[in-house]
């Protein structure tokens, strides 16, 4: 039995077995299981390859995004790989989109590659849940918290995002405005008692800001549910002025959905500050540089990305319990809120 044969069998090219048995990342999930289908069914065991899978599986780190479009994760992913590449590691980068579930893509990680560990940048709680117990190797959640999961193979660095959402919201309360806007997440009404992902935790934040200041807010009628994307802040920003045209003040629970809502304000006519006041949350570069500088809660990209990778490496060096971190935020009060 020789490589040509399991190419002949699974109907692919031998470049294409070549890559799934020495564990590259770049083909087809389809590809992929047909071709180990037939290495199971035959056997096969081919010397050379099976060590260079060998050695590749003793350095490989993966790295699940969730969210191809963040921007933020952007910047967390390259300080990742950096910080993997100078541990003498190689990063498997897997790209989701942001509804996909992360932990499904860890199983069939964990099968095809054997990675020493895998990093998910963002995560639904109720995904992992639901079968993460079926990941074996050392994990770190950067930007989610992972602490009320349990796993003791499960550690986790990110922003109190309940907190953070918190502060972003009270600083326009306490700027005068009442008649609020929230962009948030497509999940982020679903059920709010149930608080699995980003969106619902911030959602919880921005009506803990409400009721400490006994101003009445309602999370189906005040919240536009879209993606985490421009083209979703402008969508969201129209749908909430559309609505209520005397809205004041708008907060996405992003950055690149807030850069979308300036947009949208501008194309209607209106003027940040002067007519909305607007607030992101993440503190992406790009931020810095709108017209007028984005209002914001600035998230330690590079800090979430240096304790992430330690984190997992000293897990991967030897047993030890899973380690939680917060890291802090801060409100940065750029030029796009006012006073009211």
């Amino acid at each position: 039995m020789t490589i040509k044969d399991i190419a002949r069998r699974s109907g692919y090219a031998v470049g294409t077995v070549s890559r799934v048995l020495n564990g590259h990342p770049d083909v087809s999930d389809e590809a992929r299981e047909r071709i180990l289908a037939v290495v199971r069914e035959t056997g096969f065991q081919p010397n050379g390859n099976a060590r260079h899978l060998k050695q590749r599986g003793s350095r490989d780190i993966a790295v699940i995004v969730k969210g191809a479009g963040n921007l933020l994760f952007a910047r967390i992913l390259e300080e990742t790989q950096a910080r993997i590449k100078a541990a003498d590691k190689t990063a498997a980068v897997y790209y989701l989109d942001e509804e996909d579930n992360e932990v499904e893509q860890a199983i069939r990680v964990t099968r095809e590659l054997k990675p020493l560990g895998i990093v998910f940048l963002g995560g639904n709680k109720g995904n992992f849940l639901g079968a993460f117990d079926q990941v074996k190797c050392p994990c770190v959640l950067v930007s989610t918290r992972g602490d009320e999961l349990g796993f003791p193979n499960l550690s986790s660095v990110s922003t109190d995002d309940v907190t953070g959402s918190e502060r972003a919201m009270g600083f326009l309360l306490d700027a005068g405005h009442r008649r609020v806007g929230v962009i948030g997440g497509e999940s982020a009404v679903v059920s709010p008692e149930l608080q699995c992902n980003t969106s619902q935790l911030r959602l919880a934040g921005c009506m803990q800001a409400c009721t400490r200041r006994g101003v009445p807010f309602d999370p189906v009628r005040q919240t536009a549910q879209v993606r985490y994307s421009m083209e979703g802040g402008y969508q969201g920003a129209n749908e909430l002025l559309d609505q209520d045209p005397e809205i004041t003040a708008l907060f996405a629970m992003a950055d690149v959905m807030a850069i979308g809502a300036l947009r949208a304000i501008r194309d209607r006519g209106l003027r940040v500050p002067e007519d909305v006041s607007l607030v992101g949350y993440d503190g992406i570069e790009q931020g810095s540089y709108t017209v007028p500088r984005l209002a914001t809660i600035r998230q330690g990209a590079d800090r979430l990305a240096r304790r992430g990778v330690e984190i997992l490496l000293n897990q991967i060096e030897g047993p030890a319990a899973a380690v939680h971190e917060i890291v802090p935020f801060q409100l940065v009060e750029g030029e796009s809120v006012r006073s009211i």
